[in-house]
């Protein structure tokens, strides 16, 4: 029995790859645009290939006026 779900690089087909960068890019787009109308630069939306970034960007967008201090 070769090549089994715990034999170890066998894990995850062809077709879960691009799963996973179908989704990244789900993630990554919509927050390159959105991310400079909060003053923070595109590219930090790459921190959404972390796991929990997405949810962290968010945070920082939901409170941004707080972490500035309240100024707009």
């Amino acid at each position: 029995m070769m090549g089994g779900p715990g034999m170890g690089g066998a894990g995850m087909g062809g077709g879960g790859v691009i799963l996973m960068l179908v989704f990244a890019a789900l993630m990554i787009i919509p927050l390159w645009r959105i991310l400079p109308q909060f003053r923070i630069p595109s590219w930090v939306s790459l921190v959404a290939i972390i796991p929990f970034g997405v949810i962290v960007l968010l945070w920082v967008m939901a409170f941004r006026d707080k972490l500035d201090g309240g100024r707009s």
